[in-house]
């Protein structure tokens, strides 16, 4: 018998619903050379407002990782949400897997939306794309947030004697954050939240894993392995804009020591915030202390956002 009811079905389409009363609508932009790029922009972009790009991480699209931020951001800037490729509704047939190719596809759409002017907030994953548009494109991007994001792990922190305590292989991981059964979507929560929900029915587990983790498997494993492959700190960038990183006191996906590497690495323009009692998942479990972070960041401490004019990534106060 057909299942005819659908959990991960319904609320994608109450998140499509709320970006869209938001003041969002959906694009396809088709860059050519195989490359198709799904976005959230605005329905009017205003150009009297700064422009705010948010990325998203593993998991599910963009809607699911960034619904509670949109309606705080939509009245300060415009508002792109793009799917990085393999996610929601972007793919591409050409063989490249790494950030650098993910980013330099981002940028081509917001080219393609007469956008050349951004700050970015990356969350995880999206964090290892924000941080290489800051250094493939510094004159574009001014204020960087990375949420999370582990862009210093190296190539020998999976395994003996690394950071990664947890997961120790590339493989594993690869199975736990595109998890085809529910205890491997259980590990997930358990390694994502510093307070799991107590509850986690099989049914729920299993229905969100053939909407939201079938699509592109093969793909999304590949994007795992060329984040791991032959990673170094030396061939590491310092990106020189003002930069948030900002963390869970308890992240077991990417340690704690992580954000501190990338403090130094990064050096006088990077600022730490770490959230108390919070794991990787800071989107889901501390979604306001998140957003007051964010909004300190991009809007208190930035003059020209109360202007309604771009800053020009000049160093933070």
């Amino acid at each position: 018998m057909a299942k005819c009811f659908s959990f991960a079905a319904t609320q994608d389409s109450c998140y499509r619903y709320s970006f869209t009363r938001a003041g969002l609508k959906s694009s396809t932009t088709d860059l050519g050379d195989g490359t198709i790029m799904h976005c959230w922009i605005p329905k009017r972009h205003k150009p009297s407002k700064p422009t705010l790009l948010l990325i998203h991480g593993f998991g599910a699209n963009a809607m699911w990782q960034f619904n509670g931020l949109i309606p705080q951001f939509m009245p300060r800037f415009n508002v792109y949400v793009p799917d990085l490729l393999f996610f929601g509704e972007s793919y591409t047939t050409r063989a490249e897997r790494s950030e650098s190719f993910q980013a330099q596809c981002v940028m081509s759409l917001m080219e393609a939306q007469k956008v050349t002017k951004m700050d970015v907030f990356g969350l995880s994953y999206g964090g290892f794309v924000a941080y290489s548009m800051a250094a493939q494109f510094k004159e574009r991007v001014g204020r960087v947030a990375l949420g999370c994001a582990g862009v210093c792990f190296e190539e020998k922190d999976v395994g003996g004697g690394g950071v990664f305590k947890v997961v120790t292989s590339i493989e594993e991981a690869a199975e736990v954050l595109i998890p085809q059964t529910p205890e491997k979507a259980r590990q997930l929560v358990r390694l994502s939240f510093y307070k799991p929900p107590s509850s986690m029915p099989s049914c729920f587990l299993q229905d969100f894993i053939e909407v939201m983790c079938t699509d592109f498997r093969q793909e999304k494993e590949e994007l795992i392995q060329a984040l791991h492959k032959d990673r170094k700190m030396s061939d590491l960038p310092k990106i020189t804009q003002p930069t948030l990183i900002i963390w869970g006191e308890h992240d077991q996906v990417f340690p704690l020591e992580l954000a501190h590497r990338l403090e130094r690495h990064i050096g006088d323009n990077a600022e730490l915030v770490i959230i108390k009692n919070v794991g990787h998942a800071l989107n889901a479990e501390r979604p306001k202390e998140l957003y007051k972070h964010l909004k300190s960041f991009f809007i208190d401490s930035h003059p020209l956002s109360k202007q309604a004019s771009h800053g020009n990534g000049t160093k933070s106060d």
